[in-house]
């Protein structure tokens, strides 16, 4: 894959000076991105995103005052056009299932290879959405199975439109790939989606991708 046009902006949050020592050597100014900052709490990470602006943000799943679960839907409730990705060495379903939810891009292992979390960085920063694969598999079924959190939501109906950008969204697809594949606008897709989300009660497109996950047979 080439690398993005333009830098990719990343901020690394870890409450581990060694781990962000290393990261920021293993990832700054390699292939297109760009370490802006650093963070090593909840509450530090939420004013790094604020006052950098990154595109992405490598987010470790504990931190001292608080989860990056939490921190991840503080920030994306402020900043919905920016995309974390967890970077744990946790392979727990619960932490996985929670940061999904939060409206993460991607849970991988701190045991994962620097060229393949570069491709990871690269894969969510061009509107892909990822799992571990070792996790895939357990973190859906457990999104079937389990009970919503917040009891049964009643619904409307979607529209045959809806519900194929539905199953896109659900396939991790950004705006302009599902306007490419059902041959409509940027600003058609945008709508139905609005529509879509104010059916289902819903704000980030991970709910939407949980809520067609556990309709499937």
């Amino acid at each position: 894959m080439s690398p993005a046009k333009r830098p990719i902006r990343l901020l690394l949050v870890d409450d581990h000076q060694v781990v962000l020592v290393g990261l920021r050597t293993v990832l700054h100014n390699r292939q297109g991105i760009t370490v802006v900052g650093e963070a090593g709490s909840r509450a530090d990470a939420v004013r790094a995103a604020k006052r950098l602006n990154p595109d992405i943000i490598l987010m470790d799943v504990r931190l001292p005052d608080g989860s990056g679960v939490e921190a991840c839907r503080d920030i994306l409730a402020k900043h919905p056009t920016m995309r974390v990705i967890f970077l744990t060495s946790f392979a727990d379903d619960e932490f996985a299932l929670a940061a999904v939810l939060a409206g993460a891009q991607g849970y991988v292992l701190k045991t994962i290879d620097s060229d393949l979390l570069v491709q990871s960085i690269h894969d969510v920063f061009n509107g892909q959405s990822l799992l571990t694969p070792a996790l895939t598999q357990r973190v859906l079924i457990r999104v079937k199975a389990g009970p919503a959190q917040a009891g049964p939501v009643r619904t409307q109906s979607l529209a045959p439109q809806e519900e194929r950008v539905l199953a896109l969204v659900a396939e991790g697809l950004t705006n302009k790939q599902i306007g490419a594949a059902l041959q409509l606008s940027d600003k058609t897709v945008k709508n139905y989606l609005s529509n879509m989300f104010q059916k289902l009660h819903i704000t980030r497109r991970a709910q939407a991708a949980t809520f067609f996950v556990k309709r499937q047979p």
